[in-house]
Parts: structure tokens; C-alpha cells; sequence
């Protein structure tokens, strides 16, 4: 019985050393916002909390308004994920379930776009929200990301596993598309629902350039752009507040990554448990 568990020691030496280095950042930056700006960059670092934390965010709340634009990321990050699933489970649905002229060229011009770099398309995007008056607005950071090629991809290649027969008992029973959609559709894809909301959530929070280009007002800034807001030249970078602030940044997408972990985990390992 020894031999085994000696062979297991490299694994285990491993997965423990990629641990460190993954944990090991994430637990500098929740010491360092507890720490003065001088004490962040101490070498060699020290590992215990400090006394800070309370002046840092204090800070960093009169210099962004922190809940003004938490409530700000939080709405266009909601609202954007909310639409663009919606959005994908319609599309992906029709893509995979019905049949109609173009369906193979739609397609692939649909995924012909996602070979197009995002900074591509800032400049149609702004002349567009231009023309329509949108700029500095909610609208102009939720519409863009409502339709989301990946994401129209996914639910299509999910919902094409998804046997015809079951589709056709619930028509028979008299149900109309969207019931089938909502009642058998629906729970099924629900792993893959969860899966794709936390991919979106994230995109949608982290999102950073094209709010950059697309608000004029403080009042509208998301957590990423109010957060540059803060950096100045080497002397004048409030150090603390920042990452205060990009720790705070972490926490919405923790909770949603602990409500959905089941869902999410389902989600991934769909494809690996058929056939």
C-alpha cells in the first residue's frame, strides 16, 4: 500500500505548487488593499493583513463614488447578460431546430465574426450610437452586447444534440413554440444557460474599452473606467484605492460563480459524459 501513495507525492507536489501560484496573487491583493501605499510594495512582502483597509476604501469612495458605480456595472452587466441569453437560446433554437432558406450562409457569416478583432468595430460602433443619439447612455453599453456570436454558437450546437422527438411530444400535446422553448427547452439547456451566464457576466464586467469611448459623464462610468480614473503618473497613483477597488471588483462574479457552481461544472462536462 506504500508504493502507490509514494507514486501519487509528484501529483500531489504539482497540483499544490499550480495552486500557489494561482491562489498566491489573488492573496497579495487582498492584503495589499488593507496596507498604506508606502507598505504595498515592501519587499520582501509581508503575508499578514494591515490596518488600512477602511482609509483605502474610504478613499476610493469619495474620489469615484464606489456604490454609484457599482450599481453602474452591475445594471449594464445584469441587463446585457439577461438580453444576450435570451438572444442566444432564440437564435440558437431556430439555427438548430428549423429549417429555412440561407440557414447554412447565416450561419456562417455569423461565425465569420467572431475571426473580427473587437477594435475593429469601435469605430462603426461610435458612428453608429452617434447617429443615434445613444452615446453616454445605458443603451450604448447594453445594445452591442446583446447579440453575441459565441454564445448563438454554443446554444446552437447544444440544442442540435437535442433529440427532435422530445420537441415533437410537446407540439402534439398542443404546445406552441415558445411554450416548447420555455417548458422543455429551457430545463434541459438549463446547465448550459448557467455556463453561458457566467462567460457573459464576465465579459460584460470586465468590459472596458468600449465604455471608455462611449461615456462622457462620471456620473455614467462602470467600475473598470472609474477605477483608471485613478492612475496617474508613479507619485500620484493612489495605489491603496486602486486595488481596493479591483478587489471589490472580484466580488460579483464570486457570487455568481458560487450560485451557478453546479449548474456551471454540469454545463462543462455535458459534452464529455454523451456517447
Amino acid at each position: 500500500m506504500r508504493i502507490p501513495r509514494l507514486r501519487g507525492w509528484p501529483l500531489t507536489f504539482a497540483l499544490a505548487a499550480v495552486t500557489g501560484l494561482s491562489v498566491g496573487p489573488f492573496y497579495w491583493l487582498l492584503t495589499a488593499t488593507t496596507r498604506k501605499d508606502d507598505e504595498i510594495f515592501d519587499w520582501p512582502p509581508s503575508l499578514l493583513p494591515g490596518g488600512s483597509l477602511g482609509d483605502n476604501l474610504d478613499r476610493l469612495d469619495r474620489r469615484i463614488g464606489l456604490l454609484r458605480v457599482l450599481g453602474n456595472s452591475l445594471l449594464v452587466a445584469g441587463v446585457q447578460t439577461a438580453g444576450a441569453l435570451v438572444v442566444a437560446l432564440l437564435a440558437g433554437y431556430a439555427f438548430a431546430k428549423f429549417r429555412f432558406r440561407g440557414r447554412t450562409l447565416l450561419f456562417g457569416l455569423l461565425l465569420s465574426t467572431l475571426v473580427v478583432p473587437e477594435q475593429v468595430m469601435l469605430v462603426p460602433l461610435f458612428t453608429m450610437m452617434t447617429d443615434l443619439g445613444l452615446l453616454d447612455s445605458y443603451q450604448a453599453l447594453i445594445l452591442p452586447g446583446l447579440c453575441v456570436p459565441f454564445a448563438i454558437f454554443l446554444m446552437r450546437q447544444s440544442l442540435a444534440a437535442l433529440p427532435d422527438e422530445l420537441l415533437d411530444a410537446a407540439r402534439v400535446d398542443g404546445a406552441g413554440e415558445l411554450r416548447v422553448l420555455w417548458s422543455v427547452v429551457v430545463p434541459v439547456m438549463r446547465p448550459v444557460l448557467a455556463a453561458l451566464a457566467i462567460f457573459l457576466f464576465l465579459g460584460s464586467w470586465n468590459q472596458f474599452v468600449w465604455p471608455l469611448i462611449a461615456l462622457r459623464s462620471p456620473e455614467m462610468h462602470t467600475l473598470p473606467v472609474a477605477l483608471a480614473t485613478l492612475h496617474g503618473n508613479q507619485n500620484s497613483s493612489d495605489y491603496g484605492a486602486i486595488l481596493s477597488g479591483t478587489a471589490l471588483s472580484t466580488l460579483p462574479m464570486m457570487v455568481l460563480f458560487l450560485i451557478l457552481q453546479r449548474q456551471f461544472i454540469s454545463g462543462l462536462l455535458a459534452g464529455a459524459t454523451k456517447g
